[in-house]
């Protein structure tokens, strides 16, 4: 059934720590806060922008650099230090004119719960919270910042004739 569902997908919603990192942050001495990012999700989701998906990021995370990573990848929205994601994403939904139905979210944790009982598919990566992958569509086989992303969009673009291997060819 995943597969009907990421037929239709149009709009895809990405949480960060635990998702896009392996939810470990470095703190530096003078209080900045360093996360990983895995390559394979940063080419995923630049491609699946170019294909014409609406990728977009609402995460609790506050950092600059988060902003820069995603802006560097063609992320049109960002949004950081978000303690409603509903509210954000319902806001998303009308800008763009997407359904519920048609937004793929991924997330790791309860911050992201009610905003996945209410897309169309919900994801998590192999690591996330007992709750959020008992309502989930699909639980990854890959942690979070170890390809989880990269795993999702690939399907999704291959179930809807998007993935062209011939011109993969963008650096990330």
């Amino acid at each position: 059934m995943i597969y009907t569902q990421l037929k239709g997908v149009k709009c895809v919603i990405l949480d960060v720590d635990g998702v896009l990192t392996n939810g470990n942050i470095l703190v530096t001495d003078d209080g900045n806060q360093l996360r990983t990012f895995n390559v394979k999700d940063g080419y995923a989701i630049q491609y699946a922008i170019k294909q014409g998906l609406d990728v977009f990021v609402i995460t609790g995370a506050k950092s600059e650099g988060v902003k820069i990573r995603f802006q560097g990848l063609g992320v049109k929205e960002i949004f950081l230090g978000i303690s409603d994601k509903l509210a954000v994403l319902e806001d998303l939904l009308k800008k763009y004119n997407h359904a519920l139905e048609d937004v793929l979210f991924i997330g790791d944790d309860m911050p992201d719960y009610i905003c996945m009982q209410r897309v169309g598919v919900a994801v998590a990566p192999a690591d996330a919270v007992e709750d959020i992958k008992k309502l989930c569509d699909y639980v990854s086989k890959f942690k979070g910042g170890e390809g989880v992303v990269r795993e999702v969009l690939e399907k999704t673009l291959r179930l809807q004739g998007k993935w062209h291997v011939d011109v993969l060819t963008t650096s990330v």
